[in-house]
């Protein structure tokens, strides 16, 4: 059975012959085991002819609820009660405008629950979506535990494959690492027990801040024959995955939150749904090429908006500048420096609303108004016209989710609009959380809102979120702190759609400390992703270089901010590195010499050449993915139609020359020209037929290089 072309199919008899769906860069095959549940036995490129596994195949979902135990002991997501009673009842698929769509039926006849997998995938693109959407059909009410979003089983033997994670911690973002998956899940001699091993590696976000420790992806790539799968749970809030071995060979399992990591319940009376979070499993011949239909995917599924084309330079005041002390004094020569630099965007960051005399803002927040003090005369809408009058957007950094346990807006508020647990509202270093399922908060949110863009005329906000709560709030109705969190993290992106929709020309940018929310569901969202809060110009490469493996390059804001006091090669060297993704400059440039604003305006006026190009590039990485104290870093950008590819490569030790090859490009001929810097005694790159010799006689050092494809 496949997809039709626009309306839907649907088959009520359990399929003999198992089920196919897929369309021209992926397939799927389910097929009936001997217990009787449906399995998926094959997920690949309908070109990938390798048998599959049936044996190793996992059920289409796992789950636990109170009452409805794992059919064993140990932290493996597999082998539920529920699991192996849901059977076949249905399933439909079809067309919608470029997704291919299945949804299979399962029903549990003990429990009256229906499962219902619902399967998505951009038509050409190797990419699969998922999620899972339960209903109770019984008589009772049922307390789930967990539920999986995706089950693959069927994978190589753990001994064949790598598994890469990506540490993402403050100020230190993006930092992906390898080893043997055999190195966790050890052998313990199956066919002797008769048993799979119990052994699972297990990987879990917790908080509201769900991408610090971890970003909420991870691969496996086949040692030998290079296939990889690459996975992003998209969840505000929590997650986990594991692997384990099963008849040898390897599954993955793909969680929202659960009970045991992060105190989730769900109760389900007779009638109600819950969906969990979606999940999506790129495939590919590589780590670079499953990172590209990824890309694809995350561009496909994202919320439509200009800024996704157009790609304006900001100019953000905060990183190494006015750091949360903007004043009408020092901002008008900046916003006068960053219009010749030929930002586009100017935003005033945090500080804007403290009238304090000793600056002590932060646990008086949540009003939002301007500060007297710090914007005389004309208050604050006098900076506001002059970011107008230089020709550029103005925009403003808030914080909207906290209130400051000081601020009157929480005697204003009525006290179920804020996070609680057990009557008591939580504080958290001297601030109150919203919860955005109130409608109190929303509207005091949306009033704020409103008076900032309708009524000012700001067309950026950078929305910040500086505190976590761990693991969430029980609000009346709450079953769990958990799923009050999932509720909240899922009511928020609901109100900034919402703003959207009402502000349709407004461009968000998503902050939390720089990158502790950068998860697939906000990124879906909000125009922006803020990448870190690293002010050292010579640690922001390795995140730089890594960040599109969790945004897309044209959403990745990547700071730039050179100053007076740095000589040209590292005024250089802090603007190239932003080059390949969202620049976004700060720095004393109203202090710099006309020559060093001549260098700013020339890497400035690079960008705006290729920024049509990289939103469409798909990322690669000639030295591989990059090392927090690698001596040389690349991070490539590949356009579609291979006729050009831009490359940025970092110095910061070693020898001064280097070779690597570019696999897409190898025996082609190729025109090279260095981008940027625009000094030529800066470096050199030379195209050798199968690779780059680049050489960077002083560190620090960058170069952009376009790579061109010559006619035949």
């Amino acid at each position: 059975m496949t997809g039709t072309a626009n309306g839907a199919r649907t088959d009520s008899d359990q399929p003999e012959s198992g089920l196919s769906w897929g369309h021209s860069a992926l397939g799927a095959e389910f097929a009936t085991a001997p217990d009787g549940t449906l399995r998926l036995v094959r997920l690949a490129p309908p070109g990938d002819t390798r048998p599959a596994d049936p044996e190793a195949a996992l059920h289409l979902v796992e789950l636990t609820a109170l009452g409805h135990g794992s059919g064993w002991s140990g932290p493996r997501f597999t082998g539920t009660a529920f699991g192996t009673r849901l059977r076949y009842r249905d399933h439909r698929s079809g067309r919608r405008a470029d997704w291919e769509w299945l949804t299979i039926e399962l029903h549990d006849e003990a429990t009256g629950l229906t499962a219902f997998v619902e399967l998505t995938s951009p038509t050409a693109v190797p990419v699969l979506r998922s999620r899972v959407r339960l209903r109770n059909e019984g008589t009772q009410p049922l307390v789930v535990q967990s539920v999986s979003s995706l089950l693959l089983g069927g994978l190589p033997s753990p001994d064949a494959l790598d598994v890469h994670r990506a540490r993402n911690d403050w100020l230190a973002e993006c930092r992906w690492y390898a080893e043997p998956l055999r190195d966790t899940v050890c052998d313990i001699s199956v066919d002797a027990h008769q048993h799979d091993s119990r052994a699972a590696l297990v990987l879990a976000g917790r908080g509201s801040w769900p991408t610090d420790g971890h970003l909420a992806m991870g691969a496996l790539t086949e040692r030998d024959g290079g296939r990889t799968w690459l996975w992003q749970i998209e969840s505000p809030a929590g997650w986990r995955w594991d692997l384990g071995e099963r008849a040898h060979g390897t599954y993955l399992a793909l969680n929202g939150p659960t009970d045991a990591e992060h105190q989730w319940r769900t109760r389900l009376t007779p009638g109600e749904e819950f969906t969990t979070v979606p999940v999506a499993l790129a495939l590919g011949a590589g780590f670079d090429e499953a990172m590209g239909a990824l890309t694809s995917y995350r561009r496909a599924v994202r919320r439509p908006h200009p800024d996704h084309a157009t790609l304006p330079v900001v100019f953000n005041d905060y990183m190494n500048t006015l750091m949360g002390d903007p004043t009408t004094e020092k901002l008008l020569p900046l916003i006068d420096a960053a219009a010749r630099a030929g930002a586009e965007y100017f935003c005033v960051d945090s500080g804007w609303y403290d009238d304090s005399a000793d600056g002590g803002w932060w646990d008086s927040v949540g009003a939002w108004q301007p500060s007297s003090r710090r914007f005389p005369g004309g208050g604050i809408q006098a900076v506001l016209e002059r970011i107008r009058e230089r020709g550029m957007v103005p925009g403003l950094w808030l914080e909207p989710e906290v209130v400051g346990v000081r601020s009157p807006v929480v005697s204003a508020l009525p006290p179920d609009a804020f996070f609680q647990r057990d009557g008591v509202r939580l504080a958290e270093q001297g601030r109150h959380q919203l919860d955005l399922r109130h409608p109190a908060a929303r509207a005091h949110l949306d009033r704020t809102v409103d008076r900032i863009v309708g009524d000012w005329g700001v067309g950026y906000l950078k929305l910040d979120y500086n505190i976590v709560v761990d693991p969430g709030t029980c609000a009346p109705g709450d079953i769990s702190p958990g799923a009050g969190l999932l509720g909240h993290a899922h009511a928020y992106l609901d109100w900034l759609s919402a703003v959207l929709d009402r502000h349709p020309g407004l461009v968000i940018e998503n902050c939390a400390s720089g990158g502790m929310r950068m998860d697939g569901a906000t990124l879906a969202v909000t125009q922006l992703q803020s990448t870190s809060d690293q002010q050292d110009p010579l640690r922001c490469p390795p995140i730089a270089a890594a960040a599109p493996t969790a945004v897309p390059p044209e959403q990745g804001a990547v700071w730039a901010y050179p100053q007076p006091e740095y000589d040209d090669d590292l005024i250089t060297f802090t603007l190239g590195g932003a080059l390949l993704g969202r620049i976004h400059l700060s720095g004393h440039l109203n202090r710099m010499s006309v020559r060093q604003l001549a260098l700013v305006r020339d890497a400035v006026t690079t960008y705006k050449s290729i920024r049509g190009d990289l939103t469409r590039a798909a990322p690669f990485w000639p030295l591989g993915l990059p090392g927090w104290t690698d001596e040389w870093l690349a991070l490539g950008m590949r356009v579609p139609g291979d006729r050009t590819s831009y490359v940025s490569v970092w110095r910061r030790g070693g020898a001064g020359e280097l070779r690597f090859p570019v696999g897409h490009l190898a025996g082609r001929e190729i025109r090279v020209d260095v981008l940027h810097p625009s000094a030529p005694a800066a470096g050199s790159a030379v195209w050798d037929g199968e690779g780059l010799r680049v050489s960077l006689p002083r560190t620090p050092g960058v170069l952009l290089i376009r790579l061109t494809c010559e006619p035949a």
